[in-house]
């Protein structure tokens, strides 16, 4: 296996535009880390015309991925949480070719997780978390408990991912593992969800208590991306304007949901312009002082 996959990365090697080429194996580790594969060849090159090319190989009964990046898509991916598994190649990956410390430079970002990109990260993960949150609610409210059970369950995972990003980690595919040993409060969440010996319907009722608390706790930090965004013209803004704003395409999707979050918690705060028509009002909103 080490032959075969030596032939393919030294081809990509002598290639000018190859930034590094990392092997993972799947016997490193006791997790799912390779995709049921058992081996990964990620290669990252500074451009191509696909961002992402694939390729599946076997040899003597073992399979083989190979993973062809360009580094734009792989940064993405790291910023944004576009594709976790590719975070974890490059975490636990084995470096065999690295050109001008490529590689090693992306490991040092991987470990150190700098707080520019940690406050993004949060701000992407509150969004989908508040989004899952809100439906889960609404679906218990119109009792449809088997529906809000699985969004509650979403939510949850974001709330550990918070709790991991928190701590200046990237958040891997085996969240839970990371968070028992993080945050307890929130793993306690996440067993009483799982292994109550209540009813389902009740189970969920406490859980939208208990998480209600703990996202309030969490929110001034979770959203600074935006609330850092928003103060930097002091005056209101208008849903459209904000949405408008390149910072925030990463999370525009989940937009709604934060805003409507930070406006029931009093961390931002919204007022009614008059349009021409005497009956209706804009909603223009602006971060309050004290936050």
């Amino acid at each position: 296996m080490e032959n075969f996959l030596r032939i393919i990365y030294q081809e990509h090697a002598s290639n000018p535009n190859t930034l590094g080429i990392l092997i993972v194996e799947k016997t490193q580790f006791d997790r799912p880390i390779t995709d049921e594969f058992d081996s990964i060849l990620l290669i990252i090159v500074e451009n191509q015309e696909v961002d992402w090319y694939v390729k599946h190989y076997e040899v003597n009964g073992q399979k083989v991925a190979m993973h062809m990046v360009s580094r734009s898509i792989l940064m993405d991916w790291i910023d944004t949480s576009g594709y976790r598994r590719a975070v974890e190649w490059v975490i636990y990956g084995r470096k065999v070719y690295d050109r001008n410390e490529f590689v090693m430079g992306l490991k040092d970002q991987l470990q150190s997780f700098p707080e520019e990109k940690r406050t993004l990260r949060k701000m992407i993960d509150f969004g989908k978390l508040l989004k899952n949150f809100s439906e889960g609610k609404a679906l218990y409210e119109a009792k449809e408990v088997m529906d809000s059970y699985s969004k509650i369950l979403n939510a949850l995972h974001y709330l550990a991912r918070l709790s991991v990003i928190d701590q200046g980690y990237y958040p891997e595919v085996t969240v839970w593992n990371q968070v028992k040993n993080i945050d307890l409060e929130v793993y306690k969440l996440y067993e009483k969800l799982m292994d109550s010996t209540e009813d389902l319907e009740k189970r969920i009722e406490l859980m939208l208590i208990a998480m209600d608390f703990v996202m309030f706790h969490k929110a001034a930090s979770a959203s600074a991306h935006l609330l850092n965004v928003l103060r930097q013209k002091d005056e209101y803004w208008s849903y459209a304007s904000i949405k408008a704003l390149p910072e925030i395409e990463h999370y525009t999707l989940d937009l709604h949901a934060i805003i409507s979050y930070l406006e029931e918690k009093d961390i931002i705060d919204m007022k009614r312009v008059p349009t021409k028509n005497p009956d209706v009002f804009q909603r223009m909103y602006r971060v309050k002082d004290l936050c």
